[in-house]
């Protein structure tokens, strides 16, 4: 089966404390559940209403990120489940996050996001930004969000060292933030074209899609 075969080649080449993100976007129950089969419990969605949808018909046991740009507004739909959100680039973000958390007795795990693409379409905070936020007292005063890691996407492009340096450059900020006395446990670096660089550099969380499902479905509006 063409997502299990995929799915245990990736699985035999990342190093065992990386966690992979199996990114299931567009792709239909029946795939997932393919995956899910051969063992795997970590899936990641961009779309909050697409992720509520699945976690309802899916077994209870699986473990959802929510990996895209995150609208405020969305953030009471999945307060009650998920698990971990990637991309947090805004403190406004944080305290909506953690009052949905609170009307859930919960709290929830997030990752910072770094801008390290040489792109302009690419979400994220300036490393200074990261540190401010991590030292505020407003941050402190958030007793239903946790900050367990940084997250960052590398520029599209077909240019190696360019995706290395940009992940060495946020590998090297992690590792600084922690020796500063950050506990920060996550790095979440990589995607399908990129995550081996990535794992070179540091990263301890890979989001695959392509790789395990095939090439996204594309949906009209989306």
């Amino acid at each position: 089966m063409f997502i299990d075969h995929n799915y245990k080649e990736i699985i035999k080449s990342i190093p065992q404390k990386a966690v992979l993100v199996a990114v299931s976007k567009t792709k239909p129950i029946e795939d997932i559940m393919e995956a899910y089969r051969a063992g795997h419990r970590v899936f990641g969605e961009n779309k909050v209403q697409e992720m509520v949808n699945k976690y309802e018909a899916l077994p209870k046991d699986i473990t959802w990120h929510m990996i895209g740009h995150l609208q405020r507004n969305k953030v009471k739909y999945m307060a009650s489940f998920v698990s971990l959100i990637h991309g947090v680039d805004k403190m406004s973000t944080l305290v909506e996050i953690n009052k949905q958390a609170k009307k859930n007795n919960r709290v929830i795990d997030c990752l910072l996001q770094a801008r390290i693409a040489k792109e302009d379409t690419k979400f994220g905070l300036e490393f200074n930004e990261i540190e401010q936020i991590l030292l505020s007292s407003e941050l402190k005063a958030l007793d239903h969000v946790r900050i367990i890691g940084l997250m960052g996407m590398a520029t599209f492009t077909d240019d190696k060292e360019q995706i290395a340096s940009e992940f060495a450059g946020l590998g090297e900020f992690y590792e600084s933030l922690r020796s500063k006395g950050c506990k920060l446990e996550v790095l979440s670096m990589g995607m399908s074209g990129d995550y081996k660089i990535a794992l070179d550099h540091g990263s301890n969380m890979i989001r695959v899609g392509s790789a395990i499902f095939g090439e996204r479905n594309y949906i009209a509006g989306q």
